[in-house]
């Protein structure tokens, strides 16, 4: 569903700012793969969902999504393939409208306009049933302004949204990290029942090295561009956290973990 071949980008290329974010990454997912992404500040990890979302061109190497090469497609025509959820839940939601019009807008992605009623009842009810996966009591509150949700509820509803048209490949960047843990914990749970049901192809970004352990069926570690680990199927079912930070010094070379992905 995913292949990535040999991706190089480097920002600020020629001054002192210079940064080589991507060393010649290669990458396959399978249709239905949930990839969990782990990695410290700078690895290389937002820059590959950026390159594969689109958002700027890779330097060098092919990114195809099904079988199409979309490596120079801009951003809005691979929209299309994607569904995105940021780690800022104020991206994904139109604060100013109701629940129900954010997934009316999401339902009618790349549709034309007409002039008829905004949302049907029948609509409503499919919108209510939706909302219930995600047991936030959000169902009983469709005409609510989405401003007025709590930045749980609100990266909840992203989710249903960048899912809501069965997307090729679900980018999820830290989506649970300006969570508290409580509410991160439910998000996550919800984005492993969405993605099971629908079979969604999915790239999830983690600083935490529990979770990228107990979701999806695939880890990998990015250091310095590049993808080091690389586990799956049953040895990815009995990793630990110790032993993820072992293969990640004997794959880098280096025995200094991230800050941040210690504490996450």
């Amino acid at each position: 569903m995913l292949e990535v071949r040999e991706l190089y980008k480097t920002f600020n290329a020629g001054t002192i700012n210079e940064k080589r974010a991507m060393n010649g990454v290669s990458l396959t997912l399978n249709d239905g793969d949930f990839v969990t992404v782990i990695g410290g500040n700078g690895a290389g990890k937002s820059t590959l969902l950026n390159l594969v979302a689109g958002v700027f061109p890779a330097d060098s190497g092919t990114i195809s999504i099904d079988g199409q090469d979309v490596t120079r497609l801009p951003e809005h025509r691979r929209a299309k393939f994607i569904g995105r959820v940021f780690q800022d839940p104020m991206m994904g939601t139109a604060a100013t409208m109701q629940i129900e019009e954010n997934l009316a807008l999401a339902a009618r992605r790349g549709q034309g306009r007409t002039l008829r009623a905004g949302i049907t009842k029948t609509e409503r009810e499919e919108y209510r049933e939706l909302l219930k996966i995600l047991d936030l009591g959000l169902e009983d509150r469709l005409t609510s302004k989405v401003g007025l949700l709590s930045g749980g509820q609100r990266q909840a509803l992203t989710l249903l949204m960048a899912t809501l048209k069965k997307p090729k490949l679900l980018l999820l960047d830290e989506h649970t990290a300006a969570l508290d843990p409580k509410t991160a914990a439910k998000v996550l749970d919800t984005t492993e029942k969405i993605v099971q049901r629908d079979k969604l192809t999915t790239l999830m970004i983690t600083h935490n090295m529990r979770d990228a352990i107990a979701h999806g069926n695939r880890l990998i570690m990015m250091y310095e561009g590049r993808v080091v680990v690389d586990v799956s199927g049953e040895a990815k079912q009995k990793l630990t956290v110790e032993q993820l930070l072992e293969l990640f010094s004997k794959a880098s070379g280096s025995d200094e973990a991230d800050d941040k992905l210690l504490l996450g």
